[in-house]
């Protein structure tokens, strides 16, 4: 089982340069556990550190262009970044087999094909070439959702993109983030595993670097102006403009999309680090993306996705038909069909949260029902007994035990 420490420190030998080891917080990380309380500390690579969110993806992964798992609210920036007004929609959906009503709901998940229509249809909808710096300017990290949390939480800008490696999936099912160091400098190179025109990958390109430099912005206090930007397409006609919205050294039509930032930057303390919410988004963003890696697109899946995006313990199982767009019959029978039941997966996801929330220490019984809407600490009692075959106080004490 591999483990590491994560702290906020860089550690500088007597010439002044960064060695090839670093602190995380004063907190064992288990690959298989997640954080675990432990007062021993060690050090270790940078090279076992990566070892902690690698990205498993082939290359030539097969994208599923009609998995419905890429959140809506990246396309709700994408119209209001468009000005676009209720009666615009029907536009912007053109070929998405989308209603309005299915797009405006909060928690509506788009497939890879639908989110690629939706930006060409996007770019002919205006004359401003300048839309995919624009959207990316609203991207900060907490448009993110749960691997928001855990970019802002993270110790260092350095464990954010490994975050980002990692959990990317999540968010934008046909992207993909490879990390390499090279001699002073870290690499961050962006992949999209499915073929797409010259402007929506320009588009793309742009969002991604964006994206980037709003988290970058958000680490380090300040935009990162020692870092270099690649983009794979040829360099626009309003290149010019990209220094309006972004620092460093920006290059145009090289082989890969690629943002180069010194190592020693990567390692500057992150002010608003948090423990206790790196460990809690960890959870949460490992919960979707096994789910997303394990079943897609099977109604399970689709349930959870849909589960994790809501109050727990506050979705019926009439709540999931309608926002599957099924009958209660049909989603019960598909469910049996894979083996599974709407109870079944709702107390996998609540008895996941509940051990989560008692292995953080900090809450009450009391509280924890609380969160998981029991409105009676007693039935969260007898749930968590169901689960465990123990009680929440005989679990948090074999948690101190260990």
């Amino acid at each position: 089982m591999r483990s590491f420490l994560v702290t906020t420190e860089s550690f500088q030998d007597n010439t002044g340069s960064f060695k090839d080891t670093d602190y995380f917080f004063k907190t064992r990380y288990d690959l298989n556990e997640g954080f675990s309380r432990s007062s021993h500390f060690a050090v270790f690579s940078t090279q076992q550190a990566a070892l902690t969110m690698t990205n498993n993806h082939d290359p030539a992964r097969n994208i599923d262009l009609n998995l419905a798992c890429i959140p809506s609210t990246y396309s709700h920036m994408f119209a209001r970044e468009l000005g676009l007004q209720r009666r615009d929609l029907p536009t912007l959906l053109r070929l998405t087999q989308l209603s309005t009503e299915q797009f405006l709901h909060d928690e509506a998940l788009l497939t890879t094909q639908q989110q690629i229509q939706i930006i060409q249809n996007g770019l002919r909808m205006t004359e401003d070439p300048t839309l995919g710096l624009r959207v990316g300017l609203r991207l900060t990290p907490r448009t993110h959702g749960m691997m928001g949390l855990l970019v802002n939480s993270s110790p260092n800008l350095y464990m954010t993109l490994k975050a980002i490696q990692a959990f990317v999936p999540t968010r934008m099912h046909f992207a993909r983030i490879d990390l390499k160091i090279q001699q002073d400098w870290l690499e961050c190179h962006c992949h999209f595993d499915v073929e797409l025109s010259e402007e929506v990958l320009r588009n793309l390109g742009e969002c991604f670097a964006m994206a980037f430099f709003e988290c970058a912005k958000y680490i380090l206090g300040r935009p990162i102006d020692e870092a270099i930007i690649q983009f794979s397409h040829e360099e626009p006609d309003y290149s010019q403009r990209y220094f309006e919205y972004m620092p460093g050294k920006i290059l145009f039509g090289e082989s890969h999309i690629i943002v180069k930032i010194p190592l020693d930057v990567c390692y500057l303390p992150n002010a608003s680090a948090s423990e206790k919410n790196y460990r809690f988004a960890y959870q949460q963003c490992k919960l979707i993306l096994e789910a997303l890696d394990e079943q897609k697109g099977t109604s399970k899946y689709q349930l959870q996705k849909i589960m994790l995006a809501h109050p727990l313990g506050m979705f019926s199982e009439d709540d999931a038909a309608a926002e599957l767009y099924v009958s209660k019959r049909t989603l019960a029978r598909k469910l049996k069909e894979e083996g599974t039941s709407f109870r079944e997966i709702r107390d996998g996801i609540l008895s996941q949260k509940a051990s989560s929330y008692l292995e953080e220490g900090s809450l009450s019984v009391e509280a924890i029902a609380t969160l998981l809407n029991y409105h009676d600490s007693s039935n969260f009692r007898r749930a968590f007994k169901r689960w465990f075959n123990m009680t929440p106080d005989q679990y948090r004490k074999q948690l101190s035990t260990k």
